[in-house]
C-alpha cells in the first residue's frame, strides 16, 4: 500500500482503491470503504441493473426509442452533440453510454427503468452503500446552478468547485471503491444476470474507447481491460476489470481527486493506471 499511496502523493491527488481477485476472492485497498461521489461511474450501476431487468423478463433490450434533439443531456460526447432525431434500442443505448459515457443515452436508461430500480438492484446484491440520487440531467443541472452566472468557466475556480454539490457524496450518486469491485466481480461472475444476457453486458462494459487512466496501467496486446470513468471538478475515477492470458481476472477501482482544480491534469489521469497495476500485480504474486 505504501507505493499506492507514494503514487498518489506524487501525483497530487488522494486516493482511494480496491483490488479483487474476482475467483480466489483475495483483496487489497486503500481507503476502500470511503464513500466518494461517483460521476459516471454510476453508469456502470445503470447498465448492470437494465441487463438483469431484461434478463427477468422485465425489459426488452431490442426496444427501439426515439431520442429527439429537445430531449437531450448536457454532454461533451454522443448524441448530446448530435443535431438530428435518432432511434436506437435499449441495448445499443447502454453500448453508448459505457463507450463514450453519453449522458443523453444514460438518462433514457434512467427512465426507463427508474432510480429506485437501480438502487433495489445494488441493494438485491448486497451493496448497500452504493445510491442512485439523480440522473445525469439532474447532476448537470445542480452544477450549472451551483456555478452560478459565470457558468462553465467558473469550474476551475477553487471557491466554486469547494461548493459545487455533486463533489459530496451526500448530495449526489456515491459508492465506494470496496462496493463498487464487488459490483464488477458479481457481473464477471455470472451473479447480476447469467447466460446471454451476461455476455452481453460483459461486452457492453469492455466497449469504452478511453485508454487514459485505468488501461494505461496495463499496456499489453493480450491484457483485456474493461472499464468506466467518471470525470468531474477535481474528481478522475475508473472501475473495471482487468483479464490475463492465464484466467487471471481483477476488478479495480480507483477513486481520486486533485488539490488543482485545472481541467487538464495527466499526472492525475496515469496515476489510476499506475496505482491498479501495483495492485494487480501484488495480487498476482500473492496468488503464485
Amino acid at each position: 500500500m505504501a507505493r499506492i499511496k507514494d503514487a498518489f502523493a506524487d501525483a497530487g491527488v488522494t486516493g482511494l482503491l480496491h483490488a479483487r481477485d474476482i475467483d480466489s476472492g483475495a483483496e487489497l485497498g486503500t481507503g476502500a470503504d470511503t464513500l466518494m461521489s461517483t460521476a459516471s461511474v454510476h453508469k456502470v450501476c445503470l447498465v448492470s441493473t437494465v441487463f438483469r431487468e431484461a434478463a427477468q423478463g422485465r425489459l426488452e433490450l431490442t426496444r427501439q426509442v426515439e431520442v429527439a434533439p429537445e430531449r437531450r443531456t448536457k454532454g461533451p460526447t454522443g448524441l448530446a452533440v448530435m443535431l438530428d432525431p435518432a432511434r436506437l434500442s435499449l441495448r445499443d443505448l447502454a453500448a453508448q453510454t459505457v463507450a463514450v459515457s453519453d449522458n443523453t443515452a444514460a438518462d433514457v436508461l434512467w427512465d426507463e427503468v427508474g432510480l429506485e430500480t437501480v438502487n433495489r438492484t445494488m441493494a438485491e446484491l448486497g451493496l448497500t452503500r452504493t445510491r442512485a440520487v439523480h440522473a445525469m440531467r439532474d447532476l448537470v443541472a445542480s452544477m450549472v446552478a451551483d456555478a452560478g452566472p459565470a457558468g462553465p468557466a467558473a469550474l476551475v475556480e477553487p471557491a466554486t468547485v469547494a461548493r459545487l454539490r455533486v463533489l459530496d457524496p451526500a448530495h449526489t450518486n456515491h459508492s465506494t471503491a470496496r462496493e463498487l469491485t464487488a459490483l464488477l466481480a458479481a457481473v464477471w461472475r455470472d451473479e447480476v444476470c447469467g447466460g446471454e444476457h451476461g455476455e452481453l453486458l460483459r461486452r457492453v462494459l469492455g466497449l469504452q474507447t478511453w485508454s487514459h487512466r485505468l488501461a494505461s496501467g496495463f499496456p499489453f496486446d493480450d491484457v483485456q481491460v474493461s472499464g468506466k470513468t467518471g470525470t468531474l471538478p477535481t474528481l478522475r475515477h475508473e472501475v473495471g476489470v482487468v483479464g490475463y492470458p492465464d484466467g487471471g481476472r481483477y476488478a479495480v477501482a480507483v477513486l481520486t481527486r486533485s488539490a488543482s482544480t485545472a481541467i487538464t491534469l495527466p499526472a492525475a489521469d496515469a496515476v489510476i493506471g499506475t496505482a491498479a497495476r501495483i495492485a494487480v500485480d501484488a495480487l498476482r504474486a500473492g496468488g503464485r
